[in-house]
């Protein structure tokens, strides 16, 4: 399927269809004049009036019949609505609202949702109640009514769960999935966590272009809540999602070693370790959404500080109207003009004169220099200089390691075209000089077969593109693309490479690299399936 987030469409559009049908089966009656009800707003507030009453019924295990629903609108009707209705209306509008827009008069309810990856639509059934026979004292029958599953789900998504608990819902449920390895299930509750904290961002953002507009206009109790729902997003959110990280990384790493080394991945175990990075890549984005509610958090504090500030002591200024006490006074008295400077000075927001103060010449001053230098951050020594410089010798020399690594294997490749591992290693033979080349240790060259077999196929013009769109900082650790990048642009005999494809073997070959030093210099072994190399040259 093309598109991921259409997957489970037809549940989405089953909770659009509870209200589409609720409000279809309301608006097209008139019965609502005949009892005062005119307006829609005033309609639905009765509709899931009477609803929350049957489903408090419902949870008690107490009947509902008819007339408990009518006395129940009596009472609303008397103590709030206030309309011109008499019990027996009441009890009127009571079955209409169960039995007409409810049941649409039991008629079967369906509401249409298409299904993307069946290309047909999906014909869902959709009930609010039904009924039950009950008998009162023994001897009175009557019809009882309940909230069906759609009933609930319907009110219970209206006001069940509030905002400052849908995050931490989320997350419980992100956490179970992950546990269970329904790593499908828990790409879209990481995505809900996701629109959750942007949202959040999004309400904090509003919040402070409202102030600026007009700081009166947002009041502390709006204020309050927000800051409230910031503490709660930010209080361990974090750290939380970073141990999550951690956990899909380790075990997306599994899959990917498990790939290389023992065997090939079923289609099941491919499709979760693509899940597992579509997980990491949210979790990557909810973690920065979280650094970017937490900044935005101390923001909202400080700019609501300065403009209630700011407005404090507006009303401080007096305020006079310049025709009378200036214009009128400067005609009367012309010599006035030569001390207007005290009176347009404040406009201009410049300094008062200074005035040289004796007293201060004849006391003892304390040098500046010695506090500025214990206020300044601490400076490196030779020997942090030395070692900062010995650090970035080490990682250059591991850089040209990978560099050599990666350049022998597109000379092997470029000589005929494409070549596997096995032939890379029946060609090494003997030859210490290139195999120490192509082989500097174990992690190193896992590190590259792991990134080309991720890669599979790499477009180096696309590359060239990416790069000339995006200004990236230039990285201390091994990068396939940008080292592919260095090695056709800066070797003549790769210029005119266009493409490069791994592929796995899939005849069960393997190959065995012998005597290969790890990063502590022991001699290991290493084992892989066979791995074919093809590289595409301009014509």
């Amino acid at each position: 399927m093309q598109y991921d987030f259409l997957k489970d469409f037809p549940k989405r559009m089953k909770n659009v269809g509870l209200y589409a049908i609720l409000i279809q089966n309301s608006s097209q009656k008139t019965t609502w004049k005949q009892y005062g009800f005119l307006k829609q707003d005033e309609q639905l507030n009765m509709i899931f009036a009477v609803m929350l009453y049957i489903m408090e019924q419902s949870l008690k295990e107490e009947n509902c019949t008819m007339d408990d629903i009518g006395a129940y609108i009596d009472t609303l009707n008397v103590q709030y609505f206030e309309k011109n209705m008499s019990y027996e209306d009441c009890r009127r509008m009571g079955d209409f609202i169960v039995n007409v827009i409810l049941s649409d008069e039991g008629k079967v309810m369906y509401f249409d949702g298409y299904n993307f990856e069946r290309k047909a639509y999906e014909i869902m059934h959709v009930s609010y109640v039904a009924n039950k026979i009950v008998y009162i004292d023994q001897e009175l029958k009557r019809t009882s009514y309940y909230l069906t599953d759609d009933g609930y789900n319907l009110l219970l998504g209206t006001l069940e769960i509030e905002n400052n608990m849908k995050l931490t819902i989320h997350e419980m449920i992100f956490q179970m999935h992950l546990e269970k390895q329904s790593y499908d299930k828990a790409v879209d509750e990481i995505k809900n966590v996701f629109n959750l904290l942007k949202i959040q961002l999004q309400k904090i953002q509003e919040a402070m272009g409202r102030i600026r507009r007009n700081a009166l206009n947002y009041s502390v109790k709006d204020y309050e809540e927000i800051l409230t729902e910031n503490l709660e997003t930010i209080s361990d959110t974090k750290q939380k999602f970073q141990n999550y990280r951690e956990m899909v990384k380790s075990r997306a790493r599994e899959l990917e070693e498990e790939n290389i080394n023992v065997k090939r991945l079923t289609e099941k175990e491919e499709k979760k370790l693509s899940y597992l990075r579509e997980i990491e890549q949210y979790l990557n984005r909810t973690i920065d959404e979280h650094q970017k509610i937490l900044s935005s958090h101390f923001d909202l504090k400080a700019l609501y500080t300065k403009e209630l500030e700011q407005l404090a002591q507006m009303s401080l200024i007096k305020r006079f109207p310049l025709r009378t006490a200036l214009y009128d006074k400067v005609l009367l008295q012309p010599s006035a003009l030569e001390n207007m400077i005290y009176f347009l000075r404040p406009l201009f927001n410049q300094d008062t004169e200074k005035v040289y103060n004796l007293n201060k010449a004849f006391q003892y001053q304390k040098p500046m220099r010695k506090k500025e230098e214990e206020d300044s951050g601490e400076t490196l020594d030779f020997d942090e200089d030395a070692w900062q410089k010995e650090q970035e010798r080490l990682r250059s020399k591991k850089l040209k390691k990978y560099e050599d690594s990666l350049a022998g294997l597109l000379h092997f490749a470029s000589e005929t075209g494409e070549i596997s591992l096995v032939d890379i290693e029946k060609r090494l033979g003997e030859n210490d000089e290139e195999k120490d080349l192509l082989l500097p240790n174990v992690e190193i060259f896992k590190e590259i077969m792991v990134e080309l077999i991720k890669n599979r196929e790499i477009d180096i013009n696309a590359l060239k593109r990416e790069r000339s769109e995006y200004i990236q900082d230039r990285q201390a650790e091994f990068q396939l693309n940008d080292m592919l990048l260095k090695l056709v642009e800066e070797r003549t005999d790769n210029q005119n490479i266009r493409r490069i494809e791994t592929y796995r073997i899939t005849d069960g070959t393997t190959v065995v690299f012998e005597n290969v030093p790890d990063e502590n210099g022991r001699r290991k072994s290493i084992r892989c399936s066979n791995v074919l190399i093809r590289v595409i040259r301009e014509e």
